[in-house]
């Protein structure tokens, strides 16, 4: 990783650090402080991924990749953290000071998330394809909305699957096999996974912008 976006990675969990900290000076309680695990969860994709660039062979990268896929959809899940968004404390807090400090540690997360799942995507493309990349992409997005389902509503975590992993197979295979009885599940699946998608091609584009108008500028 380029040493500017690692300094800039850690000046972004930094702040969300920082603006944690006001709080918790201002409240005196730790009531937010589970967004520091949130956040912790959501960069181990990117520690995965960094690691798995130094795999060439595909065989070798599957248990790696295996481990990244359960643990990616940490990321986006801390988005959902913005239903916490209430009034606290009779007003002793801003509400503006709660929005904050949630969509930063959200739109930090999803940075993070989205670092990884490029690196992932680079990975797939150099060994195969640009479009078999595309669609590993889509499809770990698609999952991703699932996996923040189970871990917002049904409260899962990707430490189940070796903790519990009958009764979390259970719940997923229910829904897969009876789709029409858990009509909210696929409803925000997909609702979830298409604001993902936009936001990744989004971010994607912005990224490759700069690139694209100093190629024409050559040309």
């Amino acid at each position: 990783m380029p040493r500017r976006l690692l300094l800039l990675n850690c000046l972004a969990c930094l702040w969300c650090c920082l603006v944690l900290n006001v709080r918790i000076h201002i409240t005196g309680h730790y009531y937010y402080a589970f967004l520091l695990w949130n956040l912790f969860l959501a960069a181990i994709p990117l520690g995965l991924s960094l690691g798995l660039r130094r795999i060439s062979q595909p065989r070798r990268a599957l248990p790696l990749l295996a481990v990244w896929l359960l643990f990616f959809p940490n990321a986006p899940y801390v988005l959902t953290d913005l239903i916490h968004l209430r009034p606290h404390n009779h007003g002793l807090v801003p509400l503006w000071l709660d929005l904050v400090m949630l969509l930063s540690f959200a739109l930090v997360s999803l940075w993070l998330g989205f670092q990884s799942l490029r690196m992932v995507q680079h990975w797939v493309e150099q060994r195969w394809s640009k479009r078999i990349a595309w669609g590993v992409t889509v499809g770990v997005i698609g999952l991703s909305g699932f996996g923040v389902y189970l871990g917002r509503f049904l409260r899962w975590n990707s430490w189940d699957i070796v903790h519990r992993p009958h009764l979390l197979f259970q719940d997923i295979l229910a829904r897969v096999f009876n789709p029409l009885h858990h009509v909210q599940t696929w409803s925000f699946t997909v609702g979830f996974g298409i604001l993902l998608m936009l936001a990744y091609l989004f971010w994607i584009s912005a990224m490759h912008a700069p690139e694209r108008q100093a190629e024409r500028v050559e040309a």
